[in-house]
């Protein structure tokens, strides 16, 4: 099959598909920003408690993704709404873990000095740390963005939709054609996906790092 074939046949399905994938990655991932980093600010507050709490977070991402959508459909059914609570939980760890080292490691003489300059801690916190903080957050929030694409075809198998529907329709009529509809479409977002927050993560990085990092590599 010519590629022009291959789109007249699946371009439609394919483009009906990633609507719901870009919804459940978005919104998934955007709650898991909302919660995780404030959480992993908080806890940088109080490392004595990062431990168990990244612990228990880190347990929920062990845990098999079939099984986990598995175990949401006794208490919240079929649909957007298992899929969006499931894909919710496994995006905190890598954000959570790494907004609390990158805050965690902002050098303390730097917010002594803000301090003695008469700065607030809240303004510490938007001034100085979360701006030295936000490539390494912006690493994790993209790591979890890249797993969410991939986990979301999972979603179809609870009938969320997204462009899980070609991949598991191809599997089950040995349809070749039909399961790289699915497959390029996601590794193609994912990659996509990836680049995109590569380059923010190089805009949120402060000019001084960039500059320290070219003259490492050269």
């Amino acid at each position: 099959m010519n590629q022009s074939d291959f789109w007249s046949m699946y371009g439609n399905r394919i483009l009906e598909g990633i609507g719901p994938h870009l919804f459940l990655t978005g919104v998934s991932l955007g709650l898991g920003i909302l919660f995780a980093v404030p959480l992993g600010i908080l806890l940088t507050r109080f490392p004595r408690w990062s431990g168990p709490v990244i612990a228990v977070v880190s347990v929920l991402q062990t845990i098999p993704s079939l099984a986990f959508f598995a175990l949401a459909l006794p208490y919240l059914g079929i649909g957007m709404q298992p899929a969006l609570v499931v894909l919710f939980l496994y995006s905190l760890l890598p954000i959570l873990r790494n907004t609390y080292v990158g805050v965690h490691a902002v050098d303390a003489t730097l917010i002594d000095a803000a301090r003695g300059q008469g700065m607030t801690n809240w303004e510490i916190l938007y001034l100085v740390e979360l701006p030295l903080a936000a490539p390494i957050i912006v690493t994790g929030i993209r790591l979890a963005a890249v797993y969410l694409v991939s986990w979301a075809t999972l979603a179809s198998l609870i009938g969320a939709g997204g462009l899980g529907d070609l991949i598991f329709a191809g599997l089950d009529s040995y349809d070749a054609n039909l399961l790289m509809a699915g497959a390029i479409p996601t590794a193609m977002l994912a990659l996509l996906i990836g680049f995109v927050f590569g380059l923010v993560r190089r805009l949120v990085t402060p000019r001084g790092i960039r500059k320290e990092v070219r003259v490492r590599w050269i």
